[in-house]
């Protein structure tokens, strides 16, 4: 019989992958738009412009570009994310003596979730560098940065093999971690927090329903975006632009993007990012609670 940690760490690991799926499925769309007005914000005076050139030049499938990779993205990284997520809350118990199953405060759940997305960015870099570029194809050849781009997840890989080697898929590794470490902190914070503000009487979070969930998820999405956006805008770049080879790191890229476009390129795309925020991360978590239930039920029978 395996262990209980194993048993728990594969339950997590699941119900992350049922949370990116559903967190997707319902914010595509307005990632697509995000990863487009990040990179070139001089093309799109805001979302509705950037929704009706997109939809005039490339159709209805130029809002899903890069969906594949999206999923396996974001499969990949909460599977990794809520396994760590799991591992890190027994941690952080151990550390500050609490015993096995005790509840977590709000701010300790919030450092499990920091501590977590370390692992996540390993997973996420590689699948998210496919996907921006994807994303953002169109743009590159329009602005003449590119001449024949590359309209499939199998030849970006190639390209990136091709051109930088397996090393190439983690371009943008460093601006990942410096969004995802402090920005997993306010969004298991966020969460923990809304959950916490719809206890009444008896009542636990683990009792909570879906729109409570919902909420609580949307007010973690909106918490990360919030504090890291400008962050998320440097990696955007970083990985999209290095297709034209050699790019330059995290703070070169901050400091170029502040001098030649100023402070507020670093928000562009910030629009669709937080309506996005609400229901994608609503329906994660929704997803990644229910079906941990689920599971947790059947092992304890």
């Amino acid at each position: 019989m395996k262990s209980n940690h194993t048993i728990q760490a594969a339950i997590d690991l699941t119900a992350g992958a049922a949370g990116g799926t559903a967190c997707v499925l319902t914010g595509q769309p307005f990632d697509t738009a995000k990863v487009k007005m990040q990179t070139f914000p001089n093309l799109y005076r805001g979302l509705m412009d950037c929704a009706v050139k997109t939809y005039k030049q490339i159709g209805f499938r130029g809002f899903y570009k890069g969906t594949s990779p999206a999923l396996i993205a974001n499969i990949a990284e909460n599977s990794v994310l809520f396994m760590s997520y799991g591992f890190c809350q027994r941690v952080v118990r151990h550390v500050i003596g609490l015993g096995k199953n005790a509840p977590l405060s709000n701010l300790h759940n919030a450092t499990a979730g920091s501590i977590a997305a370390a692992f996540a960015s390993l997973a996420l870099c590689p699948t998210e560098l496919v996907k921006c570029r994807l994303q953002a194809m169109h743009e590159m050849k329009l602005s003449g940065n590119i001449i024949e781009g590359q309209n499939t997840v199998w030849s970006v890989v190639k390209s990136i093999l091709r051109t930088d080697g397996p090393m190439g898929f983690y371009h943008g590794l460093s601006s990942t971690l410096l969004r995802e470490v402090p920005g997993y902190f306010f969004f298991f914070g966020g969460y923990e927090l809304g959950r916490s503000l719809f206890i009444s009487g008896e009542k636990t979070k683990d009792e909570l329903g879906v729109l409570p969930l919902m909420i609580s998820g949307g007010i973690g999405g909106i918490s990360l975006w919030l504090v890291v956006f400008p962050v998320d805008c440097v990696k955007s770049r970083i990985q999209v632009l290095s297709m034209m080879g050699k790019q330059a790191g995290f703070i070169r890229t901050f400091g170029r993007i502040l001098r030649n476009e100023g402070v507020l390129a670093l928000y562009s795309g910030l629009t669709p990012t937080l309506i996005r925020a609400f229901p994608a991360n609503g329906a994660l978590f929704v997803a990644y609670e229910y079906s941990r239930k689920l599971m947790m039920k059947q092992f304890d029978e």
